[in-house]
């Protein structure tokens, strides 16, 4: 019934969310869920003590939403928006680090993306230039 629309099918191309761009769906799809469920939870129960840190939050949750939903459809026009996700949230995480790095007053309390990812395991940071180089491989494939 429903049918899943992945560039390339039938021609023997992969999609972006197949192969290893499944061990990405994944992984986005958990911090989707992660970051969403922490914002929503910080926002509405501890707004006032780090609105700055848990505002960042909610960017983060809606950056992973838009990336997942772009691997998940495939397709040229997903993968354009993928890339220009994946390029904000590294953008995000290179400046939030750097922003709790240097001002740590500004952040009373934790975002996803502070101190590059830290509490993450630095996954915020390696995701999106991962997330890059197999949407880059993925284009170059459909070029070949």
């Amino acid at each position: 019934m429903w049918r899943r629309r992945t560039a390339g099918r039938g021609r023997g191309l992969p999609g972006i969310g197949t192969g290893p761009g499944r061990l990405l769906v994944t992984l986005y799809a958990i911090f989707a869920v992660g970051a969403t469920s922490r914002a929503v939870f910080e926002l509405t129960t501890k707004y006032g003590e780090a609105p700055l840190a848990y505002v960042l939050s909610a960017v983060a949750a809606v950056v992973y939403v838009f990336i997942t939903f772009s691997l998940v459809r495939g397709g040229e026009g997903a993968r354009r928006l993928a890339l220009v996700c994946c390029s904000a949230e590294l953008l995000g995480v290179l400046v939030v680090g750097t922003w709790t790095l240097v001002d740590p007053a500004a952040f009373p309390d934790s975002t996803v993306w502070s101190d590059y990812g830290m509490g993450y395991l630095f996954l915020p940071l390696a995701l999106p230039v991962t997330g890059m180089l197999w949407l880059r491989r993925s284009r170059q494939g459909r070029a070949v």
